[in-house]
């Protein structure tokens, strides 16, 4: 009979256990996606970047047979809403004027990471089982309610059945490689006007006296990670106040996960003055983190979006995810796309005023996809025949 067991850390599973279910195609080379991985997300606990006063609490949950590992989902206990990038503070704040208590939650999510991915790890046939267990532990503990961000479109539309359950569509912008052999390739794809655009951008950037360098692997050593570090400590001061990694989290990525990034760096003689931090999955390149120390015209589009598709195409990649928000990428190939997540209220009556909230926000979002693709820098079909 099967077993449902929580756990206080990532560390009581053993990665072997959690990688046969959550990336089993790793065991033939990368993995779907990286940060659904025992190492990454132990790198977030082991570095202090989620545990302890982070407000991100490990609570991982397990179903197992005989002892056997059938599958796993990512869950936290939550005391703020920050790192998750699915906006529910507006929810909490109406919640705790109306006399209730929001915080402390539960979170199904890679910490900090706004990227599409399996949340439910393991066979199809177990999702609903986890889903269900983890609304339990939510009623049982009597909290606020459970979430599942940035889950597959599958995941959401098949757990939307289970009572209670509401579905929420959001939207990011991704480049998709149309099979091209190079970047001129996806310029040629692009109106005149944009092709203009960018080619000025990249020679603006360039021109700089900048010279700019893909690393991963064995390539990036132990100085450009703390080149990087002031990058990233001077870019979340500035956005939020305090960033959510520690230094020891990029030291522990380096020591399992270096093969499985990408660092485009930007260098003023020997000195590195920008960068951009990349995961590379089986099929999808994920911009994750940028900074500099320097400004330079027209270098954040270059390392960030620019350099990104450069190596997807020379790595035979189909997508390059640029993280949430930013209309500004539209303009350089990056499209609308849909996101999902799904979510569990306790309080009847508040879920059924957000389930009101998310049938107007679904239709407000896909007429806003609708739009912002019609407006995009690529040729329309008349333009190519």
């Amino acid at each position: 009979m099967a077993d449902l067991t929580l756990h206080d850390s990532i560390a009581d599973i053993y990665a072997a256990e959690w990688d046969a279910v959550a990336a089993p195609e790793q065991a033939a080379g990368r993995p779907v996606d990286p940060f659904t991985t025992h190492r990454f997300l132990l790198a977030l606990e082991g570095s202090g970047s989620t545990g302890g006063r982070s407000g991100w609490q490990a609570r991982p949950l397990a179903l197992r047979d005989g002892g056997k590992l059938l599958a796993v989902t990512p869950l936290y206990v939550k005391t703020h809403s920050q790192g998750e990038y699915i906006f529910d503070h507006g929810w909490a704040d109406a919640l705790e004027r109306a006399g209730g208590r929001y915080y402390p939650k539960l979170q199904i999510a890679v910490p900090f990471t706004p990227a599409t991915g399996r949340r439910f790890l393991g066979a199809a046939e177990h999702r609903e089982t986890l889903w269900r267990a983890a609304i339990g532990v939510t009623e049982q503990n009597r909290l606020s309610s459970l979430h599942a961000t940035f889950c597959t479109a599958e995941e959401a539309e098949a757990l939307a059945g289970v009572e209670g359950t509401l579905h929420r569509i959001t939207q990011q912008f991704h480049w998709e490689n149309r099979g091209y052999g190079s970047f001129a390739e996806f310029l040629g794809d692009l109106s005149s006007r944009k092709r203009k655009m960018i080619r000025k951008e990249r020679e603006t950037a360039q021109g700089r006296g900048l010279t700019i360098r893909s690393l991963t692997g064995d390539e990036i050593e132990a100085r450009h990670w703390d080149a990087f570090w002031a990058f990233y400590q001077d870019t979340g001061s500035r956005k939020w106040g305090r960033p959510y990694l520690t230094r020891e989290a990029f030291t522990r990525f380096h020591d399992t996960m270096r093969r499985d990034m990408l660092l485009v760096l930007a260098f003023n003689g020997d000195r590195p003055v920008a960068g951009a931090l990349n995961f590379i999955g089986r099929d999808t390149l994920y911009g994750r983190y940028w900074g500099c120390t320097e400004d330079h015209p027209c270098l954040h589009f270059e390392l960030c979006y620019y350099q990104a598709i450069d190596w997807a195409i020379a790595h035979g990649l189909s997508r390059v995810e640029a993280g949430a928000q930013g209309e500004h990428k539209l303009a350089r190939g990056y499209l609308p796309v849909e996101t999902h997540s799904i979510h569990w209220i306790a309080e009847p009556a508040f879920r059924t005023a957000v389930d009101r909230y998310l049938q107007a926000e679904r239709r407000a979002v896909g007429e806003e996809i609708e739009v912002l693709t019609s407006y995009g820098p690529f040729r329309k079909v008349e333009d190519r025949e």
